[in-house]
């Protein structure tokens, strides 16, 4: 991390302003937020480094660099923090952006998947069914995968309505700020493509919650 991005993280205010002379990748980490207010909370808050623009515009491009020349038809976001980072994909793609939300909030005919949080909450989500169709190539974005229930479950939506038929492969991949090395982290990563910001050298101590 850049020295001056670290004092970020003591500081009340964010420098909008500030941007390191070498932007290594994963330099906008740094702006991150820690968790302040106890294990009720996720540990991070990933969400501070999208109020500074460079630190958003760098992310979303590594998170897209490895999907260069790939087929993308579509991208989608998972409710709610991936809508952000899906939506921003979506617009330097030039493609359209699918909405996968919680239950309960669509007004139309939609697929529905149950799983576990990260904190081990049952829920649901759902999508709309006139979206995907067999074959259609779908980038799936969030902002975390920690446990992997949650991406898990939006890959077996995408591939419930898709028909997951060969060669058009659906999803096309998986990109998120951080996929940990957990047994569902590993499950993902095992089997689709993708793209996370953590270097290497930091990926155990995410790994590890520090």
């Amino acid at each position: 991390f850049h020295a001056r991005c670290l004092q970020c993280l003591q500081c009340p205010r964010m420098d909008l302003c500030h941007v390191p002379a070498t932007r290594e990748k994963g330099w906008y980490l740094a702006l991150m937020a820690p968790n302040v207010k106890g294990p009720n909370y996720a540990w991070l808050d990933p969400s501070r480094l999208y109020c500074h623009p460079q630190g958003l515009q760098d992310c979303v491009a590594d998170l897209l660099q490895p999907f260069q020349g790939d087929a993308i038809d579509m991208v989608a976001g998972i409710d709610a923090m991936g809508f952000i980072l899906g939506a921003a994909a979506a617009a330097t793609l030039r493609k359209g952006f699918l909405a996968i939300r919680k239950a309960g909030h669509l007004c139309v005919q939609t697929v529905a998947q149950p799983y576990s949080d990260y904190s081990g909450r049952e829920k649901v989500m759902e999508v709309r069914t006139d979206a995907i169709a067999p074959g259609l190539r779908i980038l799936l974005v969030d902002q975390w995968v920690e446990t992997g229930g949650t991406m898990r479950a939006a890959i077996e939506l995408v591939e419930r309505l898709g028909g997951g038929r060969a060669p058009l492969c659906v999803p096309t991949g998986v990109a998120t700020i951080c996929i940990e090395n957990s047994e569902g982290g590993k499950w993902i990563q095992e089997r689709y493509k993708c793209s996370h910001c953590v270097p290497p050298r930091l990926q155990p101590r995410f790994d590890q919650h520090q």
